[in-house]
C-alpha cells in the first residue's frame, strides 16, 4: 500500500493505518487518477454534457468504473462483503457492482465531472455471498490530492435494515391508504382539537349542566361546528355526496351539514362533554345534488389523541334504502295496499286516541260502495278492485289539505274521522265526496261509482260508543234508497 500523503497524517502513517483498519464502517482507499485523466481527455475532445453521453453509450460507465483502482480496504469491508481478503474482493468486484447500480454510479460520476470532490449517495452493492445491500456511500478526494484524484477515501455504510424498515413503513402506509381510499363506507379524518378547547373553556367557567348551557346558548353549537377541521375523506365519500373532488366537497360542507344536523351535533357535543369519545348515532346529511341521505355515523377519537382530539375518524354508512324500506313497512302497517287509504288497525287506534284526548266535537262519515258484490260476481274481482281504487282516489282528493283519518275498514266499507269538526263541517265533507264521485264518473267509462254515506257527530267522549252505530244507520238508509231508486238487486 502507498503511504497516504494527507497532511493530517504526514509522518504518522502507523496511526493512520491503525485508525483505518479498526474503523467500524467499511473504508476504501482508492486511486481515481485514471478517471481524472479520462475526464480530461473527454473535455479536450469537446464533451460538455457527460450525462447525455453516458446514457447514450452506457458502456462508457463501465470504462469509468475500470479506471477506479482499489488501494486498500479495511477489515470491516472484508466482513461486510464476505471476502477472504483484499485480493479476493478486488478480483471479484464485478460481483459487487452489478445490476441496479447504473443510476447510482452515474450520479457519482456526474458529481466528480462537475468538480464536487466530496459527496454522498445511496447505492446498491452485493456481497460475495450474493446478498443485496443498500449502501450509503460517502466519497471524498483527500486533501492535497485534488489535482490528480490519486487518493480518494470512500466509506460505505450498510443501511439495508434501515431501507427495508422505510420500505415496510411506506408499504404499510400505502396499504392503510388503500384501505382508507377504497373502503366501501364513507370515511372522514377530522381534527376536533378546536371543539375540545371550546368545551374546556366552558368547563373552566364553572358550567356543570352542559345541556342547560346549550339551551341558553344555542349559538355555541354553531361555533363548535366551525372549529372542526376536515383533514381527509376517501373516494366513497365523494361518491356518496355527489362531489367532483375533495376540494369541491370541502368547500360546500354547509350544503352537506344543515337542517337536522344542528340537533344531532348538539347531542354529539353533550356526549363529548361527558367523555364519550366513541359514539354511534343516526343522522341526516345532504348530497351536493340536494338529495337527503340517512346516515349511520360512527365517531371515534383515535388512539394517542384522547388528550387533544386532534385526530378523529368518522365513518358514515348510507342507510337511506333501509330507512325507505322501514318507512314503507310502516306505511303498509297503517295503509290499505289497494286504495292507499289508512287501514282498519290505524282507524281503531285513531278512534281510541281521539276518544281519550279529543279534540271535540268528533264527526264520523261512514261509506259503503254500492253494487260491489254484483260486479265481483258477474265480472270478477279485478273489476271490483278497479272500483275500490277509484273510491280511494275520490276520498284522497276529498280529504286533501285536511288532517282527517280516512280508512278502508272492510271489503266495501270506508270511514272518515273528522276530529274537532261539528255536524256542519261533516255535512260539507259529505257533499264534497259526492261531488268528487260525480267528477270521477265523468272521467272513467264503464261502471258508475256510487257510495252510500252516513254522518254522525259526538260532542263528548260519552257519545262515542253510539256514534258509529248512528252513522251506520244513516248509511244503511242511504244504501236502501240507492237500491230502491235503481231497482237493482243487491246480490245480483
Amino acid at each position: 500500500m502507498s503511504r497516504p500523503e494527507n497532511s493530517a497524517f504526514a509522518g504518522n502513517a502507523g496511526e493512520f493505518e491503525l485508525l483505518f483498519d479498526s474503523a467500524p464502517i467499511s473504508l476504501w482507499l482508492e486511486d481515481y487518477s485514471a478517471l481524472k485523466a479520462l475526464f480530461d481527455s473527454w473535455r479536450a475532445a469537446g464533451v460538455l454534457d457527460l450525462e447525455s453521453q453516458l446514457r447514450h453509450t452506457p458502456a462508457l460507465v463501465l470504462d469509468c468504473a475500470g479506471c477506479l483502482k482499489v488501494v486498500r480496504v479495511n477489515a470491516k469491508t472484508l466482513n461486510v462483503f464476505a471476502a477472504r481478503d483484499q485480493a479476493d474482493l478486488v478480483s471479484r468486484l464485478g460481483e459487487v457492482f452489478r445490476d441496479d447500480t447504473f443510476e447510482q454510479m452515474l450520479a457519482e460520476l456526474l458529481h466528480l465531472w462537475s468538480g464536487t470532490l466530496s459527496f454522498s449517495n445511496q447505492t446498491v452493492n452485493y456481497a460475495l455471498d450474493g446478498r443485496r445491500m443498500d449502501i450509503q456511500i460517502h466519497v471524498r478526494v483527500l486533501e492535497g490530492h485534488e489535482a490528480l484524484w490519486d487518493r480518494v477515501m470512500v466509506s460505505l455504510e450498510d443501511v439495508t435494515d434501515k431501507v427495508n424498515a422505510q420500505n415496510n413503513l411506506v408499504a404499510s402506509e400505502q396499504y392503510a391508504r388503500g384501505l382508507f381510499d377504497h373502503s366501501p363506507v364513507s370515511l372522514w379524518v377530522e381534527d376536533f382539537s378546536g371543539v375540545k378547547a371550546s368545551l374546556e373553556e366552558v368547563r373552566a367557567q364553572g358550567i356543570e349542566d352542559f345541556r342547560v348551557f346549550l339551551n341558553v346558548h344555542p349559538d355555541f353549537v354553531g361555533r363548535c361546528a366551525e372549529q372542526i377541521k376536515v383533514l381527509d375523506v376517501n373516494q366513497h365519500t365523494l361518491q356518496m355526496f355527489a362531489a367532483q373532488s375533495k376540494e369541491h366537497l370541502l368547500s360546500n360542507l354547509d350544503v352537506v351539514f344543515r337542517g337536522e344536523m344542528h340537533d344531532s351535533f348538539n347531542e354529539q357535543l353533550v356526549d363529548l362533554w361527558y367523555g364519550k369519545t366513541t359514539q354511534m348515532r343516526e343522522v341526516v346529511n345532504y348530497s351536493l345534488s340536494g338529495a337527503l341521505i340517512h346516515i349511520h355515523m360512527q365517531f371515534s377519537v383515535m388512539n394517542d389523541h384522547e388528550a387533544d382530539w386532534a385526530l378523529v375518524l368518522v365513518s358514515l354508512v348510507d342507510i337511506t334504502a333501509r330507512k325507505k324500506a322501514e318507512a314503507y313497512l310502516e306505511y303498509l302497517g297503517k295503509h290499505d295496499s289497494l286504495t292507499k287509504l289508512q287501514n282498519r288497525a290505524f282507524y281503531s287506534e285513531e278512534l281510541n286516541r281521539i276518544s281519550r284526548r279529543g279534540p271535540w266535537p268528533l264527526s264520523i262519515v261512514v261509506m259503503d260502495l254500492n253494487g260491489l258484490k254484483a260486479i265481483n260476481d258477474l265480472e270478477g274481482h279485478a273489476a271490483g278492485d278497479s272500483l275500490l281504487r277509484r273510491v280511494g282516489e275520490v276520498l284522497t282528493s276529498a280529504a286533501a289539505g285536511t288532517t282527517y283519518c280516512v280508512a278502508r275498514v272492510g271489503g266495501d266499507e270506508f270511514v272518515a274521522l273528522l276530529a274537532g269538526c261539528d255536524a256542519r263541517v261533516a255535512q260539507s265533507f259529505k257533499e264534497r265526496i259526492e261531488s268528487m264521485v260525480e267528477v270521477n264518473n265523468q272521467y272513467y267509462s264503464g261502471h258508475r261509482l256510487s257510495l252510500a254515506i252516513g254522518v254522525a257527530t259526538a260532542t263528548t267522549s260519552t257519545h262515542v260508543d253510539a256514534l258509529s252505530n248512528e252513522a251506520d244507520q244513516a248509511m244503511f238508509a242511504a244504501k236502501a234508497r240507492f237500491y230502491e231508486d235503481t231497482k237493482v238487486e243487491r246480490r245480483k
